[in-house]
């Protein structure tokens, strides 16, 4: 269809966003209804993230389908963030009269192509005019008797481990803060981020005791397990790999490599604690979990409390 979305119509529009759409074996009604049927035969695991234009994404900086595919992998990395299989998402999309039908093709193409990387079914959701475009996904799962992976279970001596890429989309929202366009590769990681599917049933198999993922930045989400966990959580920034386009560009900005790696968060990697020994091959450890000896929860570097960069936070 062409023209723009208020040209075309909401039931319309509708029948194009849900044509075709895949259905898997949980699903015995998805989009068409008042609601869509699932059946769950375990515990439920439920997120909602919410992207708006503007602060989570400018269309200058990012195609009608980077978008779909980050509104998608960022809501599906919340249920792996609990040790739980993703199944479904539900996605609420506003957008103003005028926008042109072609940015919600180009949309729905992101959001198909990370439901396949994620191996989840888009069940239903929303569709609203607005002065803006705002993306609102909800996210199922399930534990299939597995027990969800909490932040509050952290313990002293435990090791500290990552899967994923850090650094990566924040050093690429630096790029294209500054006007420019490279390195192609940091710019790619901001625009489609690369979950590690899977990596969260892989923790809770190998016993992971907490786990996270890092949407705001590492030290802001380690720091909600060493609050909740009641733990000091000590970095070794050695063991943090700094890419050499993420050291072009701290060159180029004058920033501190590991500002990124430490801050950013829209690689959406996640973060667990395992006790020694148990930590999966595929995931790189980066520190240990310490008993607080009678400080305040905190996040240490090296020994020492990191005073630079703290990450993402909307207030």
């Amino acid at each position: 269809m062409n023209g723009t979305l208020s040209d075309v119509g909401e039931f319309a529009l509708v029948d194009q966003i849900t044509t075709n759409l895949v259905k898997g074996p949980q699903v015995s009604l998805g989009p068409g209804d008042d609601a869509a049927v699932m059946s769950v035969d375990t515990a439920l695991v439920v997120s909602t993230d919410v992207m708006n234009e503007n602060v989570h994404f400018r269309n200058d900086w990012a195609s009608p389908t980077d978008v779909g595919h980050r509104c998608v992998a960022g809501a599906v990395a919340d249920i792996e963030a609990m040790g739980a299989v993703p199944t479904a998402v539900l996605i609420a999309l506003s957008a103003p009269k005028e926008t042109e039908t072609a940015w919600l093709d180009k949309f729905m193409q992101g959001v198909r192509d990370e439901c396949d990387l994620a191996h989840v079914c888009l069940v239903g959701g929303d569709l609203s005019s607005g002065v803006s475009i705002t993306v609102a996904v909800t996210a199922l799962g399930e534990t299939r008797g597995k027990p969800v992976l909490k932040r509050d279970s952290a313990k002293p001596g435990d090791a500290v481990a990552y899967k994923g890429r850090l650094g990566w989309a924040a050093a690429g929202l630096a790029v294209l803060s500054r006007g420019f366009r490279s390195p192609r590769a940091v710019v790619s990681a901001y625009q489609r981020p690369q979950v590690p599917y899977g990596a969260g049933v892989e923790a809770g198999r190998h016993g992971a005791t907490s786990l996270t993922d890092i949407s705001d930045g590492l030290v802001a989400d380690l720091g909600h397990i060493a609050r909740a966990s009641a733990v000091v959580i000590d970095l070794d920034s050695g063991c943090l790999p700094i890419a050499e386009p993420m050291e072009a560009v701290a060159h180029a900005t004058g920033r501190n490599p590991l500002d990124f790696l430490l801050a950013g968060g829209d690689d959406h990697a996640l973060v667990a604690t395992f006790p020694f020994g148990q930590v999966p091959q595929t995931w790189t450890v980066i520190g240990r979990v310490q008993d607080l000896k009678g400080r305040d929860p905190a996040i240490l570097i090296d020994g020492v409390e990191w005073l630079g960069a703290q990450g993402w936070t909307h207030f």
